[in-house]
C-alpha cells in the first residue's frame, strides 16, 4: 500500500473513533470481523459461532488476510458449516475497517501485528478479542491499554486458561489455603517446537501478498518458515517460546494467586543446541521473576526429554504444606508433611466439539473464553483476561527476553514502567517500523 492510503485510511480511523462506539442494536445480530484466518483465528471465530448457537444471531460480515488462500477456505467454511452469508473478503485490514460497522472484531494475526490490529479495530468502533501475548514489542502493548482505556472498548486477551473449569478448580483449591504458604511458582515448556529447519530462501505464494503480511517488520526475502503458522520460531515476528507458551503459564499463574508486577527479572540461555536451523529463537532459556515473597521461574528446551514426562508444559504451585501441578490436561495435589491426601482432577472433555485445532480438552476452555467475552460486550464489564491483564502478563514475559538479550538483571520499576537505570534496556521496548507503518504512542 502507498503512503497516500495508509495517510488516507488512518485518518478515516481516527474520524471513526470520535463517533461514539458502534453496538449490535438489542436482539440485532452482532456484526463481527476476523483479522488473520490462520489456525487460532479459525479456533477463536469457531468458538464465537458455537458460543452464539441458539442464542444471539452472529454475522460473520467480513475477513481480512493477506493469503487469498485463506480468504477462500474461511468463506468456505462459513457458508457451508455455518450457514452463513459470505462475508466480504480483503487483503488489507484497513479497508475491512474503514466502514466502521464491526461489533467486534478477532484478531489471529502473527504476533508483530497484533498491535496495528487491535488498535485499528478499537478505533473504528470495535471491541476486541485479541490473541496472545497481547504485543510484539513492550510499548505496543502501552498503546494498546492505553486505547482500550480511553475508547472504553472491550478487549479479552485469548489466555483461556482463565476460563478453563479444571484451572478453576485448582485455583480455588489453592486459595482455600491447602497447600499452605505458597513460595515458589515453577513454569515450563518442554515440547520439541522449534523449527530445525533450515530451507533456502524462495519467491512467496502468487497468492500471498507477502509486503502486507510483512507489515511493520523489516523485510527480508520470503521463507517457507514464515508463512503458514512457523513465524514463532523468528524473532522479526514473534517472540519465541517465552511469547507463546510462558505467558500462558504465567498468566495461569496470576490467575492463581493474584499477584502484579515483578520486582527484578533474570534470564539465561539462547541457541545452545540447535544451531544448525534457521529459527533465530532461543531453544534453551531460564528466568527468574522475584516478587519479593514470592519466585517464579520459567524453564524451555526445545530437545531433549521434559523433566517430568506427565507434564512437559506446565505450572507448579510449591506450598509448605504441598504442592499442586497443573497442566491443560488435569492437576494433581502432591501433600507434604502431613497436609493431606494426594489426588488428581482431570480436564474436562468436550469431544463432540473437538477438531484438529481444538482439542477435546482445549474446548471448554475456548469456550468459555469467548462466551466471557461475548457477555461483556453485552455488560461492558471487564472481561475475565481483560486488557489490563493481558498487558501485565504479556510484558512480564518480554522483560524476561530483555533481561537475555542484554545480558543482566532487570529492576523493574512499576510506577513509571521502566527499568530502572538501564537505557539498554529501555531501548528495546520498541523497535522502528518499516515505512509506511507507524509505530503506535500511549
Amino acid at each position: 500500500m502507498d503512503r497516500r492510503h495508509f495517510l488516507a485510511t488512518s485518518s478515516a480511523l481516527v474520524l471513526a473513533a470520535e463517533r461514539s462506539p458502534v453496538r449490535a442494536e438489542v436482539g440485532g445480530p452482532l456484526r463481527v470481523g476476523l483479522v488473520g484466518c490462520g489456525w487460532y483465528g479459525m479456533v477463536n471465530l469457531r468458538n464465537l459461532l458455537i458460543a452464539t448457537k441458539g442464542n444471539r444471531k452472529v454475522e460473520v460480515v467480513a475477513v481480512a488476510d493477506p493469503d487469498s488462500t485463506r480468504l477462500a477456505a474461511t468463506t468456505a467454511e462459513l457458508t457451508t458449516k455455518w450457514s452463513q452469508q459470505a462475508p466480504a473478503t480483503h487483503a488489507d485490514f484497513r479497508d475491512m475497517l474503514k466502514p466502521g460497522k464491526l461489533d467486534a472484531v478477532i484478531v489471529g494475526s502473527p504476533d508483530h501485528w497484533h498491535a496495528l490490529h487491535a488498535i485499528a479495530a478499537m478505533t473504528a468502533g470495535a471491541d476486541v478479542y485479541c490473541e496472545k501475548p497481547i504485543c510484539h514489542t513492550i510499548d505496543e502493548g502501552k498503546a494498546m491499554l492505553a486505547t482500550a482505556t480511553k475508547l472504553k472498548r472491550v478487549v479479552q486477551v485469548g489466555t483461556q486458561r482463565r476460563s478453563t473449569p479444571h484451572v478453576t478448580r485448582a485455583k480455588e483449591f489453592i486459595r482455600s489455603g491447602k497447600i499452605g504458604r505458597v513460595g515458589m511458582v515453577k513454569t515450563c515448556c518442554f515440547y520439541n517446537m522449534r523449527s530445525t529447519e533450515n530451507p533456502p530462501d524462495a519467491p512467496a505464494p502468487a497468492t500471498l501478498d507477502y509486503d502486507l503480511w510483512t507489515g511493520p517488520a523489516p523485510m527480508v526475502p520470503f521463507n517457507k518458515l514464515y508463512h503458514p503458522r512457523s513465524w514463532r520460531a523468528f524473532n522479526a515476528y514473534g517472540n519465541g517460546i517465552v511469547g507463546d507458551m510462558f505467558v500462558h503459564m504465567l498468566d495461569t499463574a496470576r490467575y492463581v494467586l493474584g499477584f502484579g508486577w515483578p520486582k527484578r527479572v533474570t534470564s539465561t540461555g539462547g541457541i545452545l543446541v540447535q544451531k544448525s536451523a534457521k529459527a533465530d529463537i532461543p531453544d534453551t532459556q531460564s528466568i527468574l521473576l522475584d516478587y519479593g515473597d514470592l519466585a517464579v521461574t520459567w524453564d524451555h528446551r526445545t530437545y531433549g526429554p521434559a523433566d517430568d514426562p506427565k507434564y512437559p508444559w506446565a505450572v507448579c504451585f510449591y506450598g509448605d504444606k504441598g504442592a499442586v501441578k497443573l497442566d491443560v490436561d488435569k492437576w494433581e495435589f502432591v501433600p507434604h508433611n502431613g497436609g493431606g491426601k494426594a489426588f488428581e482432577d482431570n480436564a474436562d472433555l468436550m469431544p463432540e466439539l473437538a477438531d484438529k485445532d481444538q482439542p477435546a480438552n482445549i474446548v471448554p476452555g475456548g469456550l468459555g473464553h469467548m462466551k466471557d467475552f461475548l457477555e461483556c460486550v453485552g455488560t461492558r464489564k471487564p472481561p475475565v483476561a481483560d486488557i489490563a491483564e493481558g498487558y501485565v502478563s504479556t510484558t512480564t514475559c518480554l522483560l524476561g527476553n530483555v533481561a537475555l538479550k542484554v545480558g543482566r538483571s532487570l529492576t523493574w520499576d512499576e510506577k513509571t514502567q521502566t527499568v530502572v537505570a538501564d537505557d539498554d534496556a529501555n531501548k528495546l521496548f520498541r523497535r522502528a517500523y518499516r515505512k509506511p507503518w507507524v509505530y503506535p504512542e500511549a
